[in-house]
């Protein structure tokens, strides 16, 4: 039996690893059920997530890490040289692993990988989870094979050819049996009162600062009739419980209507299933994930200068023209207008079902397995 190769590269952020190992799940299925020999290993930046991509076992490799700009910096005078010694370690390690196919997510180190497999004519798959691709995979998109995507309006800045629509890929494990979870059960489960609507508040992996500042400022006005979740990401855990120490006037039995956590794992599935609806930033896997979960939405994209290519506005508006989310600009909300907003819909259940009716219809589950089976039909011919 010839072993089939599979070389994985992105960016090393949560929003690309986790999409990697979502579709390196369904590919290790596929491959078991056909009886092939998968051998799956990563190359790129892995920020902290080595020991998570080898937990699911895929072997890893770095190269160093450079960042691509469309604007000028300093920076790219360290950045340039260090982009082609990447490409020099890309070239090197690539040979004696020789890869059948390469999947790339794009982000910092991605495209080195993407030219050394191009010099030896190995095929790649390049997956862009956003509205406005970032430099590394509008240039990736150049050489692939198959560009990927999980935004329609994406395709317009991909060269005419093999561009396939699959969604953001999520865990597949998140989404399994969620017939028979219960949204009560679940709120229970995390110590929140099932008859009161819990509200999931999250930045991301990361946390976003201006996001809990917003819920802070307001925390007492909103646990008069609501319940928050707020994941608050690691780096701004201790400062939030540091600034609830302040927030003054809130009884014994209120403030049970408030937990922190500094960053969910598997705990997301819970949190999800519990809520009734979804504050978050407007990244690809945040609305993908949201979607999946059938949540309405409040999306609050980070601001156009610091997200490149204001890609969190495009991935926000183009979400929500299918009635799923409403979308707040962060340089706009007020304490007024977010807290008038949250409340209006959580006592309008007939558009909250209609904004969960239209997130599903908008979800796209099986993407991770459709690219597996896209990584599967490229690399190794079967159907």
């Amino acid at each position: 039996m010839r072993k089939f190769r599979v070389l994985m590269t992105g960016g090393g952020t949560g929003g690309h690893v986790y999409p990697l190992i979502a579709v390196a799940a369904e590919l290790q299925v596929l491959a078991g059920e056909a009886g092939i020999n998968l051998d799956l290993r990563y190359l790129g930046s892995y920020g902290p997530y080595k020991g998570l991509l080898e937990l699911n076992n895929i072997r890893v490799n770095r190269i160093v890490e450079s960042k691509l700009r469309r604007y000028f910096s300093v920076s790219n005078f360290i950045d340039a040289p260090k982009f082609a010694f990447g490409i020099l370690q890309a070239l090197f390690k690539i040979f004696w692993f020789m890869p059948d196919v390469v999947f790339s997510k794009g982000g910092p180190g991605a495209l080195a990988v993407v030219l050394a497999a191009r010099f030896y004519r190995i095929p790649v798959i390049v997956h862009e989870s956003d509205t406005v691709p970032g430099l590394t995979n509008s240039v990736s998109g150049r050489y692939a094979k198959v560009v990927a995507i999980s935004f329609e309006s994406a395709a317009a800045y991909f060269p005419k050819k093999d561009i396939v629509l699959t969604g953001n890929p999520i865990r597949t494990y998140l989404l399994n049996d969620l017939e028979r979870e219960s949204k009560e059960n679940n709120k229970g489960f995390l110590g929140f009162d099932p008859a009161l609507p819990l509200v999931l508040v999250t930045g991301g992996s990361q946390g976003a600062s201006a996001i809990n500042e917003l819920i802070l400022d307001n925390l007492a006005r909103l646990l008069s009739f609501t319940q928050i979740l707020h994941q608050t990401g690691r780096n701004n855990y201790e400062l939030v419980l540091a600034r609830l120490e302040s927030v003054g006037g809130l009884s014994e039995e209120v403030k049970r209507r408030y937990r922190p956590v500094d960053y969910f794992e598997n705990e997301i599935r819970t949190a999800y299933i519990a809520s009734d609806l979804v504050v978050s930033r407007a990244s690809a896997g945040s609305i993908f994930e949201i979607a999946a979960f059938g949540k309405p939405s409040i999306l609050i994209p980070l601001p156009p200068e610091v997200a490149a290519g204001d890609h969190q506005t495009a991935n926000a508006n183009d979400y929500a023209k299918t009635g799923s989310a409403i979308v707040m600009e962060q340089a706009r909300i007020t304490a007024e207008n977010f807290v008038s907003e949250l409340k209006e819909l959580l006592v309008d259940g007939d558009k909250l079902s209609k904004m969960s009716a239209a997130a599903r219809g908008f979800a796209k589950p099986e993407a991770a397995l459709n690219l597996a089976k896209i990584i599967l039909k490229l690399g190794y011919g079967a159907s």
